[in-house]
């Protein structure tokens, strides 16, 4: 029976339009008062599809990298909380506005600041990729060392993955030649490619298939990075 009902599920989709409907409430009525008279629409609506999903995404990840972990445990896994941590933000409101995941390589835990695949939903924001986040010093200078010593391999896998998105430096990094032909990569200190999803799509019965597939488009990306970092992909 249970098979059956996780069948059936599959087929029409992950998730829902009660997944944007709660997310647009909760961005206008962003209090604790508020989540709790409607916590069972996050829970049914938002935490049980997105927990369903990273369960259904792990065996997916597979033939993109062995090497990247989808955990669905409710704590502690893929999911980040929706509580926000307001020590020490301006902003004091309780509560994500979006729900998102981080599928990490199985060496680095829980790192988000170590190269693996992203997702995030949000009412008309949602996209779906992975890369480098904000790496600390030393993972940062790896990856930078990467683009000098093997620059014919960054040049292809820079065609094939397309816009990087992320922070840059305003000036070239100490130690490295301002005049070297990948320099604004040389400046950057995120490396991400993302691929949009409308709300529909999210929505749809394929949306595990077009999650994977950017994954697959980020993938070279990726296995760059996480090389450049002394890690397997």
């Amino acid at each position: 029976m249970a098979m059956a009902a996780r069948a059936r599920a599959n087929r029409a989709g992950h998730f829902g339009p009660g997944l944007f409907e709660f997310l647009r409430e909760l961005k206008q009525n962003n209090e604790r008062e508020w989540f709790k008279e409607n916590q069972h629409r996050y829970e049914a609506e938002v935490k049980a599809p997105l927990l369903r999903f990273i369960g259904d995404l792990n065996d997916r990840l597979a033939p993109v990298s062995r090497e990247f972990v989808a955990d669905a445990r409710p704590v502690g896994g893929s999911m980040f909380r929706i509580y926000r941590d307001t020590r020490f933000s301006k902003d004091k409101s309780p509560f994500k506005t979006a729900a998102a995941a981080h599928f990490p390589h199985r060496r680095c835990g829980k790192d988000v600041h170590a190269p693996g695949f992203y997702l995030h939903l949000e009412p008309g924001e949602s996209c779906g990729g992975g890369g480098l986040w904000h790496p600390d010093a030393p993972s940062l200078k790896k990856v930078r060392d990467a683009f000098v010593k093997k620059s014919a391999e960054w040049k292809a896998i820079r065609s094939k993955v397309g816009k990087i998105e992320g922070e840059t430096l305003k000036r070239p990094p100490p130690g490295y030649d301002p005049g070297h032909p990948f320099i604004e990569d040389l400046k950057r200190k995120d490396f991400y490619v993302m691929v949009p999803f409308s709300d529909r799509e999210v929505c749809s019965a394929d949306f595990l298939d077009r999650y994977v597939q950017s994954c697959r488009k980020c993938g070279p990306l990726v296995a760059f990075l996480t090389k450049a970092m002394g890690l397997a992909f």
